[in-house]
């Protein structure tokens, strides 16, 4: 499918929230990519402070040593391909943060509000310039409830499993099926659970559910969206 576009007005900032495995990061890349903004990847920003909490042995329950981490966050995010390449302090750690064990330890340090409140920040910062495209979990809904337009990217356990089983078996990672299933589920209960900015679409986010539609179908649908939205000059709804 070809993805064209013909922009007049270009919305500051653009945001992409969803569950793990529902494709958002895939998306947001060849979103960015299409419109000429930069991208922001939220989710790996909670992984590198589990990563940097894990290699530096620091208890997730000191919040103190977490924030200290957080304060020292100096990341960047470089699409390449429609691959995204994410450096801390010019490191290439886009495979290291991409493991199971830190995924779950990046999904129990994000739910502390400390932690978020400190990365919520960082975020905003990058936004400032705008032209923007945020994805993660609430950034249509804490981050940039503002955005003018905000997407939630969705896709069945089933569905998300098998691409998260697909992502990690690729990269040489030995998993199997059932327990990326398990893992997909238990992230789903601690993101939506959590008491500080839980994953729910926000009130005027346009919901997609990708679980039959290709990347190509999505990215369009999106695009469809966006030029409404430009053309209209108001909320999105749907």
């Amino acid at each position: 499918m070809g993805l064209t576009h013909d922009f007049s007005i270009m919305v500051p900032i653009i945001t992409i929230d969803g569950p793990s495995g529902a494709g958002k990061s895939t998306v947001a890349r060849k979103l960015a990519l299409i419109l000429g903004y930069d991208y922001v990847d939220s989710g790996a920003l909670y992984r590198i402070v589990a990563l940097k909490a894990i290699q530096q042995k620091i208890d997730e329950n000191n919040e103190e040593e977490l924030i200290r981490i957080c304060k020292d966050l100096d990341v960047s995010f470089l699409i390449e391909n429609e691959k995204c390449r994410i450096l801390y302090k010019g490191e290439d750690i886009s495979d290291s943060i991409r493991l199971p064990e830190i995924s779950m330890v990046a999904s129990r340090i994000s739910a502390r509000k400390v932690v978020r409140d400190h990365l919520t920040e960082l975020q905003r910062e990058m936004g400032k310039k705008g032209q923007i495209i945020l994805e993660g979990r609430d950034a249509g809904t804490v981050v940039f409830p503002e955005a003018p337009v905000k997407f939630f990217l969705e896709a069945s356990v089933e569905e998300r499993s098998k691409r998260r089983f697909k992502e990690l078996k690729l990269k040489g990672i030995n998993v199997n099926l059932d327990q990326v299933t398990k893992d997909i589920i238990k992230r789903d209960s601690n993101d939506r659970s959590r008491c500080y900015a839980p994953l729910v679409p926000a009130p005027d986010a346009v919901i997609i559910d990708s679980s039959q539609m290709t990347v190509e179908e999505v990215v369009s649908r999106m695009i469809e969206i966006i030029q409404s939205k430009n053309m209209k000059g108001d909320q999105v709804n749907g």
